[in-house]
């Protein structure tokens, strides 16, 4: 299982600011190994967040996207709403994290 993904949230005027950083090498399958071969893909595929059991935020993720990567959104929430953040890679590996909004 992948290292726990940073999840901040701030609420503002009824404003949820969510910045998420992800723990993943991201490998492009464009790559090559010491020994010439080529490293396969494997990349975050899918992305959701749920905040009080309702989707705020889905994506899917391609080869392209950088190392760790990094996503800020924002949506109309409440302070102390509880947000569940999940990921599966091209490989079927999981990650799912919480965090309350601050």
């Amino acid at each position: 299982m992948a290292d726990p993904m940073r999840v901040r949230a701030t609420e503002s005027g009824g404003v949820v600011d969510v910045k998420i950083l992800m723990k993943h090498d991201m490998e492009s399958g464009q790559r090559k190994d010491a020994a010439g071969k080529v490293i396969p893909a494997w990349f975050i595929s899918t992305l959701n967040v749920k905040a009080q059991g309702n989707d705020v935020f889905n994506a899917q993720f391609g080869p392209a996207v950088s190392k760790d990567p990094f996503l800020n959104f924002k949506y109309k929430g409440a302070k102390g709403d509880k947000l569940v953040v999940s990921w599966i890679d091209s490989k079927g590996d999981k990650r799912t994290d919480e965090a309350t909004v601050a």
